[in-house]
């Protein structure tokens, strides 16, 4: 595979989606309710009594939402990614082109895990920042950066990102309608929301242990995503059948 291709296709991307007011504002929305919103909410509940107690497990489970937020950025993105060529008409062009299977699909999923990355850890850190600021007086410490945030920001999400991306690409391949793709591609939010909520209501410790469990198995998860993906995404049939 050629990556020089594959950034070519990349880039072009790029550029379709800073025309695209919609797609950018779905990953930054979420990063600002999320950076600037949870910290409000953890100072509130620094402030009673018992929060000095509880704070540690809350920051824990909120900073999990940066996994959540990794999976479920790139849906605007990858959803959109073949739709749009579609759309467009620009994707019989593309797929008439030298340019192997693997090239494109490495090109649509970079377009779209860069930014929601990128836009995470810009996140994470106004997030942090906000949190040691609002909790350091009842905690007297400064709660991050700590190695639970660290394997969230630099193992999960990159792997969550990984598989959302992977995940609205199968689905972009295999529809031919932008909305359908995008509900489609919501769905992929459903298990690291179960994860979450049962974090919140401590029938599962967000754990350093638990967290290197979860990232083993995305990274298995993520494979065979992948090769889903390349068994899925038929440029003939695209070409032939697409109406």
């Amino acid at each position: 595979m050629r990556l020089s291709k594959a950034w070519t296709v990349a880039s072009k991307d790029f550029k379709i989606f800073t025309k695209r007011k919609s797609i950018l504002y779905s990953i930054i929305y979420f990063e600002v309710v999320v950076s600037i919103g949870i910290p409000f909410v953890m100072r509130l509940i620094a402030s009673k009594p018992s929060g000095a107690g509880v704070l540690p497990t809350f920051m824990n489970a909120f900073s999990f939402l940066y996994v959540i937020g990794a999976a479920f950025s790139p849906v605007g993105i990858a959803a959109y990614s073949l739709i749009g060529e579609k759309v467009q008409k620009s994707l019989e062009p593309l797929l008439a082109t030298p340019t192997t299977d693997e090239e494109i699909l490495a090109g649509k999923s970079i377009a779209a895990f860069l930014p929601t990355i990128c836009s995470n850890y810009i996140g994470a850190l106004i997030f942090m920042v906000l949190a040691d600021l609002f909790t350091y007086g009842t905690l007297k410490y400064l709660y991050f950066p700590n190695w639970d945030i660290a394997i969230i920001l630099f193992l999960l999400a990159p792997l969550a990102c990984i598989l959302g991306v992977g995940y609205n690409v199968l689905v972009s391949s295999r529809v031919n309608d932008v909305r359908t793709a995008q509900q489609l591609g919501t769905l992929i939010l459903l298990p690291f929301a179960a994860v979450y909520l049962l974090s919140e209501f401590k029938v599962l410790s967000l754990t350093t242990d638990n967290m290197l469990i979860m990232a083993a198995v995305l990274a298995v998860i993520d494979a065979i995503v992948f090769y889903l993906v390349k068994a899925a995404f038929q440029r003939e049939e695209i070409l032939t059948k697409w109406k």
